[in-house]
């Protein structure tokens, strides 16, 4: 739990902190970067899912009958497109069985408000947890957006996931939805302000931050 209040957690977790700092350095190359949003993703999952509901079954070693533990709650991934799309395959090795939707929201650069532009989901959830993910909480616009999304649909218990996250963003996300965990491995200064000339960064960017998520993923800033 952080100073920000019970529902966010944030890792002190010495592989996250040490990734981190790899994913923030600008000479880490598109390849690496990816390798480290799945690697980072990886283990924030387990922090994120230790509260998952279990049940009992017999298993049968080859020694001896015992009873065992497996979850008891389906799982989906929501990965906000599309630098969410990143943190997909670490946390599927952890859960295979999990079922993936997409939701597409880009930020418009001069509102800072979301757009959606593709929803996947199924008509009707068929999982007990969903977990929103996106690399970068920073207005917070696009995972407010989410949720509200996703519980319109029918979602009943929600966690988001995220690499660093920007005050603000955290301050929008637990005001709008105080009842959805947020798992975090950096939580900035703030945001970017709005650009007074051409020179500046663009508005809305988390500082230090790493710098668009999507596009030094996929090699495209």
């Amino acid at each position: 739990m952080s100073s920000y209040g019970q529902r966010v957690f944030l890792s002190q977790h010495p592989l996250i902190q040490h990734k981190v700092t790899l994913l923030r350095d600008i000479r880490t190359e598109p390849k690496k970067f990816r390798e480290l949003v799945r690697e980072v993703s990886m283990l924030l999952a387990y922090e994120a899912t230790r509260d998952l509901a279990t049940e009992q079954v017999p298993v049968t070693t080859p020694l001896a009958e015992t009873v065992g533990l497996r979850l008891s709650e389906k799982i989906g991934l929501v990965p906000i497109l599309r630098a969410g799309l990143g943190m997909v395959d670490g946390i599927w090795e952890l859960m295979p069985s999990a079922e993936v939707w997409h939701i597409g929201l880009y930020r418009d650069h001069k509102t800072l408000q979301p757009v959606q532009y593709y929803n996947k989901l199924p008509v009707n959830p068929r999982v007990q947890v969903c977990l929103v993910l996106d690399p970068m909480l920073a207005t917070g616009g696009s995972a407010v957006a989410t949720v509200d999304i996703l519980k319109r649909w029918g979602a009943r218990r929600i966690k988001f996931m995220g690499i660093i996250a920007a005050p603000e963003g955290i301050h929008a996300l637990t005001s709008a939805h105080p009842d959805v965990d947020i798992h975090l491995a950096a939580i900035d200064d703030h945001l970017t302000p709005e650009p007074t000339s051409p020179d500046n960064p663009p508005q809305g960017y988390i500082v230090p931050g790493l710098g668009d998520a999507g596009d030094r993923q996929f090699g495209t800033g």
